[in-house]
């Protein structure tokens, strides 16, 4: 893409996995072969259907109800061995993504919204070369918000960074449970469906979560906000 892109919106609040970078299916398919592994036989369709864009407290509580029980005590130390891992490594970004923010007006002011953690956030936005333009505009569901998605709460907060109200923003998300709370705040919500993880009717799936359009690419979302 070639910039500056016209943008009618005050400012952009991204989503980070699965939008930026396609984390979504590698994680998924971690957490499924973990369950799978200690006697619960789950599909990665499995976990990106009822795990995907939570963290924290409902992270945990929607593995423990899928699994009837309690968490074995290892589960934390394989999660933050395969973190680290994938986090030294690094993850492709979504195709168009990296493009796409850099074609978008320098002073146009934009954030993310994300329930992963924001030295998560910040490791692949060096990754992928997006740190500058992000700064400090990072949120965490973890760590700036007591509710997090799909709570709308964190949109609230990364808008109010901004100087905006989210109904002002555009919000680009891909997960279910991050498109809810995204409604719920009020902003425009464009259903990202280009990553990996996303199945023919994901856009569906989003549509019924009440967003605002669909983008099958970063030409679409481009499209959509001019």
């Amino acid at each position: 893409m070639i910039g500056p892109l016209p943008v009618r919106f005050p400012g952009i609040i991204f989503d980070f996995d699965g939008v930026l970078i396609e984390s979504e299916f590698r994680g998924n398919t971690h957490i499924a072969q973990y369950l799978t592994r200690i006697g619960h036989p789950t599909s990665v369709e499995d976990s990106m259907a009822n795990f995907m864009g939570l963290a924290g407290k409902e992270f945990i509580a929607a593995l423990e109800g899928w699994i009837g029980g309690p968490l074995p005590p290892d589960f934390h130390d394989e999660r933050a061995r395969e973190d680290a891992r994938v986090l030294a490594e690094g993850i492709e970004a979504v195709v168009g993504a990296v493009a796409f923010v850099a074609a978008l007006p320098v002073d146009l002011p934009i954030a993310i919204a994300s329930s992963s953690s924001t030295r998560w956030i910040k490791g692949h936005l060096n990754h992928i070369g997006l740190a500058d333009r992000f700064g400090d505009r990072i949120f965490s569901g973890r760590e700036h918000v007591a509710n997090g998605k799909p709570a709308p709460d964190l949109y609230h907060h990364a808008a109010a960074a901004l100087r905006l109200e989210s109904r002002q923003c555009v919000i680009i998300e891909d997960s279910p449970v991050g498109a809810t709370g995204a409604v719920a705040s009020g902003g425009y919500v464009i259903g990202l469906v280009a990553g990996q993880h996303c199945g023919p009717d994901h856009d569906q799936v989003l549509l019924g979560k009440g967003v605002n359009a669909i983008a099958r690419d970063f030409h679409q979302v481009a499209a959509l906000i001019a």
